[in-house]
């Protein structure tokens, strides 16, 4: 399943740097977006999980410029850091010769490794690019509950029965915990990474107490840290920082963590289909998480985002800022009759938002105050795509 836009948007960023890296986590569809690519391209691809591909590389400058004239496909290149100085030097050779036909799309399942590895050595040279789990735009309006329930890898939502779809995710799970992770070169047992997961999973959309965990596991709150930071590395957990903006406020200040897709999350809690799920007390921090993460994709790149929690009790579960006069504050309800707490009134004050959305579960959008919208999903979405 490949998306004209995002096909689109990686040829622009062709036309305009020698490299470019597509970044995702595994399974998303990088690959399947990169052949749809080599079609209209001279290429040739290559695996840096493959032996045989990095066999290939044993003498990479000599490979790479036999093939100046291609557009040079290098998966997984995280894997193989080396490489961005010896792409850096082959760039600006071609640019020197006047030659900007040769290009390199690279692709990479560990964010930061890989901008802090592309930033350092091609600075000037690559473009960026996401490529998300599907999100609810890119569906039927009516698939909205298999999305949530499945989550948005490609293999899981379009899995023949909800069945197929959970044990696809508990062998992504499986091979990132046991695979995945230590070819990264981290320390940590497989039993006690799945366990520090699943407390995740059981704390998402809250502010997870690291002591908490840390007590849980044996360890330190600084290895909690350093295990989160390598799970939001690979793209699989979010951070929501808080609004520090108010200094007169007594304001929280840790982020919130979520499981970023749902079906992830729920397979992790072993919620195998619909009635699992609404029978189960996560119900209403699994609709958060999918639902913030559904508006973080539709959002400008500009726009900022954040939740709000004051002392005195004002609360806004997402705060989008896109320039500092104009603020939004949105709370998600899972009730198809939604009311709105005192807190979230006191927030939107303190934020000083100009617009006010309640989402919830259905599919009518109205007015519950002069200033306060409940909208579904789907409306939220398309106008956030047209701020």
């Amino acid at each position: 399943m490949v998306l004209r836009s995002e096909l689109q948007n990686v040829k622009e960023l062709l036309s305009i740097f020698p490299a470019v890296a597509i970044l995702g986590p595994r399974q998303v569809g990088k690959t399947t977006l990169a052949f749809e690519i080599t079609k209209e391209y001279d290429s040739i691809y290559l695996d840096l999980e493959s032996p045989r591909d990095i066999a290939k590389l044993s003498e990479p400058e000599d490979y790479l410029s036999r093939h100046s004239d291609k557009l040079v496909i290098l998966d997984e290149i995280h894997r193989i850091p080396g490489l961005f100085s010896i792409l850096r030097g082959l760039i600006d050779e071609n640019r020197r010769k006047g030659n900007k036909s040769g290009s390199y799309l690279l692709l990479g399942s560990a964010s930061l490794d890989l901008l802090k590895q592309s930033g350092e050595s091609l600075a000037g040279r690559i473009g960026y690019t996401n490529l998300n789990p599907l999100s609810f735009t890119e569906i039927k309006a009516t698939d909205l509950e298999k999305l949530w329930l499945r989550g948005g890898f490609p293999d899981s939502f379009l899995a023949s029965s909800d069945s197929v779809s959970f044990k696809w995710r508990e062998n992504f799970i499986r091979t990132y915990i046991e695979r995945d992770i230590p070819l990264l070169g981290a320390r940590i047992s497989s039993e006690t990474l799945r366990r520090f997961w699943t407390m995740l999973a059981h704390e998402q959309s809250g502010i997870v107490n690291a002591s908490k965990l840390a007590r849980s596991l044996g360890v330190d709150s600084k290895t909690i840290a350093n295990y989160i930071d390598l799970l939001v590395e690979l793209l699989l957990v979010r951070r929501l920082p808080p609004w520090h903006k108010n200094e007169g406020k007594r304001l929280v200040k840790s982020a919130k963590v979520y499981i970023r897709d749902s079906g992830l999350m729920h397979t992790l809690l072993q919620i195998k289909n619909m009635e699992m799920l609404l029978s189960n007390p996560i119900l209403g921090a699994s609709w958060e998480g999918f639902v913030i993460e559904n508006l973080i994709e539709s959002l400008p790149d500009n726009a900022r985002y954040y939740f709000y929690r004051a002392a005195g009790g004002a609360e806004i579960d997402f705060v989008i800022e896109f320039n500092p006069s104009k603020v939004w504050a949105i709370e998600v309800k899972r009730s198809l009759t939604p009311k709105v707490e005192k807190g979230f009134y006191s927030g939107a004050e303190d934020v000083k938002a100009e617009r006010k959305l309640i989402i919830y579960p259905g599919n009518d959008n109205y007015k519950i105050t002069n200033d306060i919208e409940v909208v579904s999903l789907g409306h939220a979405c398309n106008i956030l795509k047209t701020n």
